[in-house]
Parts: C-alpha cells; structure tokens; sequence
C-alpha cells in the first residue's frame, strides 16, 4: 500500500520498546517509590514524532522526577480542603478528561470550560484553550490557585501546606536538592504530563504500517474526506492532529454569553471566541466536546461543522459549510473513532502518598 504522506517522514516503528521503557521507572509496577534510574527516555511510537526531542532543556527528564509528577498529579491534598486532584478532571479512562461538559472543582464549584485532554501535551506549546499558558510547567501550576478548581489562594499557601509533609519534603530533596518551591511542583507534574502518549491508532497502522485491514471501509472513505472534502486537515494536521493555532468556530455565539477565549490572553480583536485546536487523538475517548462541552457525540460535532459552524462577526474564514452527505458524515466518525491509541496505558494511580 502506497501510504498517504500525512507525515513528514515515517517514525520509527518501536511501540515495543516500551517493555524497557517501563522498567526503568515503576509507574505501571504497584508502587511506592520514587525511580532510580536519572535519565528517562519517552518511548517511540508509531505515527508520533520523537517525543525526547520535545523536553525542554530546563527541565529534562528523569525517572525520579516523573515519579514525583504522578504522585502529584493523583494527591487530592494539593487542594485546599483535600478533596481535588489533577486526575479529577483528566481521568485515564476517559482520555484524561472528566467527560463533563465542563469540570467541577472545590467545594462542587463550576468551572466554564471543558477539561482539556491531557495527551500528547509534550508536543503542545500554548497550554489551556486559551494558550495563556506559554509551557507545561506553567500549566500545570495553575489550577492549585484558581478558587473553583483547587482553591488555594496563593501558590506560598500551597507550598506551606506541602512542606508540613516530611515525604514530600525528601522527594523534593532527592529530585530537585532543595526546599520545596512552586517551579519545582510544575517542573515535575509536567514531567510526568509528558509521558501521556497516544499513538500507533488504527489510523497509524493503516496509513503508516500498511496494514489493510486496520481500518474499515467506512473509515478508510472518511480518512480521504479527512484530507479533502471535509476540510479536516485545515486546522487538525500534522502527526498530533493539531495546528496548534486558535479558530473561532462560532461556539457560544448562540447563546447571550460569548466566552472570548484567546482575546483575554492578547487582546487582539482578531482573537475573539477563537479557541485552540485539541488534538483528534484519543477523541473518541473525551466526549463532550468543544470548549463548552456542549456536544455529546462525533456525530454532533462532525454535522455542526458540516453546517460551517455557528456565524458571527469573529468567524474563522475556513469555516464554510461543507455538503457532506449522511453516508459521508458517517465515514469521518469512523475515522475520528480510528483515533484511539497505544502509549497512555501504563499510568496508574499510587497506592500510597507521601506522608
């Protein structure tokens, strides 16, 4: 089979590796503990380009730091009143999100926007749907001091409270050689964020593998619509499936409250209701949809864009009605359903925390 180039250039088919991979860290073993061995490396997979070359400089990756991220990242204590976790809102399960149509944090609070995916991010530059984040590790410090996720009122009040646990205390000793400090809390949650992969999907096995019989046949039409008719790959492209860009689709116009996203982070009007593009990975695994999450299945999603979205003043010019037929909103379901994949499967909650 001919593959069809969706990729600049094939990644190195070595999903297996991951067998060694894991066992220089016990993040899929029981538990407790914190890694030995200091250097980490990501695995290759199938469909992804090499993950290794996407760590920062300032914050490379050991096994002990990863460690010390997912104990993190699964501790409710890192809220206010011990009752919220980053693992509340980004499930394994449910591709990391929380499959509510929009998350809830401390005290049964509201927050306005969907709970975005958690995979792949190590490739993802602005983080949060309005990229307000510039890195990872800014990301992943913020939810602790927003008072309807995990309520502290400042990061100093996290961090007294951390610091009032001896085991945390000599995690941050081991990893970092000192006190515990905010950038220290983010450099090791997204240390860990980093190892969330997907890849090597049916979509990967049939477009890269040449495998025939990966895909159906309802699947392997959506995937050419995908590319073309469609018009997919307008904003979903490269091997993440994402632009990595912000689009105002015309979510929320229909309503009297127009959230205005991107806007409030630069202030340009050409921002207004865009919203950044979430990669297609694992997607069928992160209902509802959209930055509201007012979608509950593809096949919503797939006929709101069919209809070139919801009109307003601020629209992206690539949102156009489309004119697929029933038969062929099918088959871009079963493309974007082709999307689940292999990478994300070893993580697994502690059995114990720092005390």
């Amino acid at each position: 089979m001919v593959t069809h180039g969706w990729l600049l250039r094939m990644s190195v088919v070595s999903f297996f590796i991951l067998v060694g991979w894991v066992n220089t860290i016990p993040l899929a073993q029981g538990d407790p503990g914190v890694g030995s061995v200091s250097e980490y490396k990501l695995p290759s997979i199938q469909g992804l380009e090499d993950p290794n070359t996407f760590v920062p400089g300032d914050n490379p990756l050991t096994a002990k730091k990863v460690e010390l991220g997912r104990l993190l990242f699964f501790d409710k204590r890192l809220s206010k009143n011990d009752t919220i976790a980053c693992v509340s809102c980004h499930l394994p399960a449910k591709g990391f999100t929380d499959g509510m149509p929009v998350s809830t944090g401390i005290n049964k609070l509201k927050g306005g926007r969907s709970a975005p995916a958690s995979v792949n991010r190590v490739f993802s530059k602005g983080q949060f749907w309005d990229g307000r984040a510039d890195t990872l590790e800014d990301q992943s410090i913020g939810p602790f001091v927003n008072p309807v996720e995990h309520g502290f009122i400042n990061h100093d009040e996290m961090v007294a409270k951390m610091r009032k646990m001896p085991g945390y205390r000599k995690l941050f000793q081991e990893v970092f050689g000192r006190e515990i400090v905010i950038e220290d809390v983010g450099k090791a949650i997204a240390s860990f964020q980093r190892t969330i992969l997907s890849g090597n999907s049916p979509v990967d096995q049939f477009d890269l593998g040449g495998d025939e019989n990966a895909l159906s046949e309802s699947a392997k039409r959506g995937l050419e619509l995908f590319r073309g008719k469609a018009r997919c790959t307008r904003c979903h492209s490269g091997f993440n499936f994402t632009d990595e860009k912000f689009h105002n689709l015309g979510i929320g116009w229909d309503t009297n409250t127009v959230d205005l996203g991107r806007y409030m982070v630069t202030k340009s009007p050409e921002d207004i209701g865009a919203f950044k593009t979430p990669t297609l990975r694992e997607i069928a695994r992160t209902a509802p949809y959209m930055h509201d999450g007012r979608f509950k299945t593809l096949e919503e999603v797939v006929k709101f864009y069919n209809q070139g979205g919801i009109k307003n003043p601020h629209q992206d010019n690539t949102i156009i009605p489309l004119e697929l037929t029933e038969q062929e909103q099918q088959d871009v379901v079963a493309l974007l359903k082709s999307l689940n994949g292999e990478g994300w499967q070893q993580v697994m909650a502690p059995k114990t925390f720092p005390k």
